[in-house]
């Protein structure tokens, strides 16, 4: 029997965020027999598994990239490496660059040169350290996951511009202030974006946020009201600007023969700057699916019940981790096509000029966020004043809360030791 302070204190072990998602460590503890061993062990394999979803995706986003641009402008795209799709036309080309000379400039700075790319390829892999692909599989939960995983991202900016200013040359310090510039602009808006989202959800904790969208396709935040609707349209154009894809692609000027900042990069370390920007697309479309389209739930009522049953705490490890695996196919899926259509659009629409890029930002959509964030702060005011309801489809998110963070609590505290009885 376990006195209140023994349950008390066991509670809160288990609300400390971890770096070992819950159900791989309760299965190894169960393995193992060992409850240290197996933190620390869940923890590795954590790391192995985010590290791994970093390059994967990308060699298949590249892939897409190639398959998709072809087929708008009505061509084959790689068809001879990895059989009738060209599907290991992107490993073959990782070898090439591996293969490959590793030049530096004798101007370029001996310590700031080579460390650029590393910079930026880590601020791209530690954000998803905080992006939940299910319910509960997430390396690090915390409550303000939303706020540190756009913090972290925030911090490729510094691998650009010492990328263009380590390497000696103009070009590629004017390509480097160019993309800052942009960069560090369109973060203002798509923060303000990320911010309405919240305040419907009341929430920083991206699996709270996912958590609250289950059921019928109106939970979607998206579909809350008409200003979370028009705010996705908003994030999803400064997302796209923010990973320097075209149409807003000016590391170089028209008028240049050059790559910007990574003009005088070769090789691997040229590769890392693309893997980056391949998986930050993924996260930044991972962002919107959890916060506008629902997350990991499919949008059918009866499913998405039965789904969120098997994670409760009389379901077994297998079949709780096969309710995580469909989830984590829906939110792959979701993210996927969102990445698709930043391809579609990148090889649609014409280039901007710098000075357009900028004008697009500040003048317009910056107000229009913030006009956004005005109105969607009002609107449940409005709404409880004249019919008294604060949403227009569906129940209010705090009668929602409830029962999924009951769920979601009881999952995370299954199996492991110490638990209140």
């Amino acid at each position: 029997m376990e006195t209140g302070w023994q349950a008390a204190g066991d509670l809160e072990t288990t609300m400390i965020p971890s770096l070992a998602e819950a159900t791989i460590r309760s299965f190894l503890d169960g393995a193992i027999g060992n409850a240290g061993w197996a933190s620390l062990l869940a923890a590795v394999v954590h790391v192995a598994l985010v590290a791994g979803f970093f390059g994967v995706p990308a060699g298949i986003f590249i892939w897409a990239e190639r398959k998709i641009s072809a087929r708008i402008q009505d061509r084959l795209g790689p068809t001879r490496v990895g059989g009738r799709f060209g599907w290991l036309q992107a490993p073959a080309d990782g070898l090439k660059l591996l293969q490959k000379e590793d030049l530096a400039p004798k101007a370029a700075d001996q310590i700031l040169f080579p460390m650029a790319p590393y910079i930026v390829v880590v601020s791209s892999l530690a954000a998803f350290m905080f992006l939940p692909f299910s319910d509960g599989w997430i390396a690090v939960s915390l409550d303000i996951g939303l706020y540190l995983m756009l913090a972290v991202m925030s911090l490729e900016v510094i691998g650009v511009i010492l990328a263009g200013y380590s390497s000696g040359s103009k070009w590629a310090l004017f390509g480097a202030m160019r993309e800052a510039a942009q960069m560090v602009s369109y973060e203002i808006p798509m923060a303000i974006c990320v911010v309405i989202p919240v305040v419907a959800a009341g929430s920083l904790n991206l699996n709270e946020i996912g958590a609250l969208q289950g059921g019928w396709l109106g939970n979607w935040l998206i579909f809350h009201d008409p200003f979370t609707f028009a705010t996705f349209f908003v994030y999803f154009v400064c997302a796209t600007a923010s990973c320097k894809r075209a149409p807003f692609d000016l590391a170089e000027a028209e008028s240049e023969l050059v790559a910007g900042f990574l003009t005088e990069y070769s090789g691997f370390r040229w590769s890392f700057f693309f893997l980056a920007e391949y998986a930050s697309m993924f996260a930044v479309c991972g962002i919107a699916t959890l916060l506008f389209l629902g997350g990991w739930h499919t949008g059918i009522p009866g499913l998405d019940e039965s789904v969120q049953g098997l994670r409760g705490s009389s379901a077994s490890w297998p079949l709780s981790w096969l309710a995580n695996v469909l989830g984590f196919g829906v939110f792959f899926v979701k993210s996927s096509l969102l990445v698709c259509v930043q391809i579609w659009v990148r090889w649609t629409l014409p280039r901007l000029r710098i000075d357009q890029v900028m004008m697009t930002c500040l003048k317009y959509l910056v107000p229009i966020s913030c006009t956004l964030f005005l109105g969607a702060v009002i609107w449940p005011l409005v709404l409880s004043a004249t019919t008294g309801k604060t949403t227009l489809l569906g129940e209010p998110l705090g009668e929602r809360a409830a029962p999924a963070l009951e769920i979601q609590a009881d999952t995370t505290m299954t199996g492991r030791e110490g638990d209140l009885p």
